[in-house]
């Protein structure tokens, strides 16, 4: 069986990732959460990731510790990770990497936190951009492909990498076009989404610094963690 590392569920989006697509794929998985220090040092996550960092896969003597190559590695053991199709299977790779590697506005200003709601005090150009490319990205993926997923009739990887970002959407109001939208809530409503969420409102922790990168940009409306 596979172990995963991984922290906070309000607050790692690069945790949900690999976690929500074994879910959806229905891989068997120990679940090893350790929760953000305070500060930057993150020296609890040395002991399992060589990076410092989640998640962190591992596998027997195998240790993977990105979220892109642990998509790979499990590609490498179960087809389904990525779509059949040869154009689709290119184009969601293309999209997951462009997930993985940009959008630097959106994840600066619109910080993952499940269980608060906010709004920002301005919308800077930089995250305009990114929030229009999101939507073109989207929608061509749900039209291009057939949906109701990015590239296809099933979940992979690059539903996966987009996952956080229908957490974004929620907590911040984020407005997309009608396409994108529904599959933002497309992905909200899948009971892996629904099982991160309320395990997410109910954790105990939290995180002065990721709240205080919110609170610089915006007001916070509501908070709806009960732990």
């Amino acid at each position: 069986m596979y172990t995963r590392y991984m922290a906070s569920k309000n607050s790692s989006s690069w945790s949900l990732r690999s976690w929500v697509l074994m879910r959806e794929l229905g891989l068997d998985f120990e679940e090893r959460l350790v929760p953000f220090e305070a500060g930057s040092s993150w020296s609890s996550f040395r002991k399992f990731s060589p990076s410092g960092k989640v998640p962190c896969l591992v596998d027997g003597s195998y240790t993977i510790w990105d979220s892109l190559a642990i998509a790979e590695y499990l590609a490498e053991k179960h087809r389904a990770v990525w779509p059949a199709d040869v154009g689709a299977r290119a184009w969601a790779r293309c999209a997951t990497a462009e997930m993985h590697s940009g959008f630097g506005a959106l994840r600066e200003h619109c910080s993952m936190s499940c269980g608060i709601r906010a709004r920002h005090h301005e919308t800077p150009d930089a995250l305009k951009r990114d929030l229009a490319r999101l939507d073109e990205l989207w929608t061509e993926g749900s039209s291009r492909f057939g949906g109701p997923f990015l590239a296809g009739s099933a979940f992979t990887a690059v539903d996966a990498f987009y996952a956080p970002v229908a957490f974004r959407i929620q907590t911040y109001g984020l407005e997309l076009s009608d396409k994108a939208s529904a599959y933002a809530t497309r992905l909200l409503n899948l009971q892996s989404m629904k099982d991160w969420y309320a395990a997410a409102l109910a954790e105990p922790w939290r995180d002065a610094d990721h709240e205080a990168e919110i609170t610089r940009r915006g007001a916070i409306l509501e908070d709806l963690r009960t732990g």
